[in-house]
């Protein structure tokens, strides 16, 4: 089935895009649906097999009340989808389902910062409400429209996008920091991190923990919408939810693997610089044996007893240097053959 595109006009910046697909019975390419969404005055009915999207970017109570009184959406939806700081879940009213997913962004510094998109789905709209994300739907929006037999399949199939393209985000942020985290394993390797790394690291295992606190329950909304029998999610778009859900569990897959390799960066480089203070010591502990012998020898004869019968021997001295030089020469050979030196 082939879509037209209608395009609102919207009297505030918040509603970013309102637009409603219908059914095109004549084949052709999109055009203009006959007359704007008007979200005050109310407008035709959506037709069957047709729905609205409408797409809000840091919306108020006051943009909100206008889409709840149209949409029919429900009061506590409302003030969850308003509230930037929920966590990942999913509610089913009698009218709509409400999702609500949260967003990733890796700042400099590797510092991750989090946004929120809410989703009301209906049997004929679906509304997101995004807050603190920098990634716009609009790319997104136009590439589906583009593609008007996959917007066909409805709503849903929206809902299915936005997620995967919002789980898309999480993707990029893991290969960096992983990219980060093999350069500190490299290093600790030849040298043992430096309280700046240390720091470093340990800031970025809080970083994760947090992500895995905030990002973790959007595996279970995924899981619902992909498993549970939920009126409004058609069961062939299940399929599509569950790819969300897999991209879901490699992104947390791999964030708890860098969490151990970083865990594992201090406790190799513990290991690795244990190991170099262990030969040191040995190293020392060889040469103070080789010195001690000819500091005991030459203390032995710096004693001034009157009766040493060395002391008056012609070749004593040679014999002497002699005893010092076989003795250190055979402790040498020995602490070079079992790696001390």
């Amino acid at each position: 089935m082939r879509f037209l595109r209608g395009i609102a006009t919207v009297a505030r910046m918040t509603i970013i895009a309102a637009r409603r697909y219908v059914p095109d019975p004549t084949g052709r390419s999109a055009a203009r649906v006959p007359g704007p969404l008007d979200l005050d005055d109310g407008f035709c009915p959506v037709p069957d097999g047709a729905f609205d999207w409408i797409g809000l970017c840091e919306s108020s109570h006051e943009e909100m009340d206008r889409v709840a009184r149209h949409y029919g959406l429900h009061p506590l939806a409302i003030e969850d989808a308003l509230n930037p700081q929920q966590m990942p879940k999913l509610d089913q009213y009698q009218k709509h389902l409400f999702v609500v997913a949260r967003t990733a962004t890796l700042e400099p510094g590797e510092t991750l910062t989090y946004g929120q998109t809410a989703f009301f789905l209906g049997a004929d709209f679906i509304i997101s409400v995004r807050f603190g994300s920098s990634r716009a739907h609009l790319d997104l929006r136009a590439a589906l429209e583009a593609d008007p037999e996959r917007l066909a399949e409805g709503a849903d199939y929206v809902l299915h996008s936005v997620l995967d393209f919002i789980v898309d985000g999480y993707l990029p942020i893991m290969e960096r920091l992983e990219a980060v985290a093999h350069a500190m394993e490299e290093a600790a390797i030849d040298v043992f991190p430096e309280q700046q790394t240390i720091r470093r690291i340990f800031r970025l295992r809080r970083q994760l923990r947090r992500f895995e606190r905030i990002i973790g329950p959007m595996e279970e909304v995924c899981e619902r919408l992909a498993e549970a029998h939920l009126a409004l999610v058609d069961p062939t778009a299940r399929i599509w939810f569950r790819d969300v859900l897999d991209h879901v569990r490699r992104a947390m897959a791999r964030m708890r693997g860098l969490k151990e390799t970083l865990a594992a960066i201090v406790e190799t480089a513990s290991l690795l610089e244990q190991h170099r203070q262990g030969e040191m010591t040995r190293q020392l502990a060889a040469w103070a044996g080789l010195l001690a012998v000819p500091t005991a020898i030459a203390g032995i004869y710096g004693m001034n007893f009157d009766f040493m019968p060395e002391l008056k021997w012609r070749y004593g001295y040679f014999f002497v240097l002699g005893l010092i030089a076989t003795v250190c020469g055979g402790l040498y050979w020995r602490f070079r053959k079992i790696g001390w030196l």
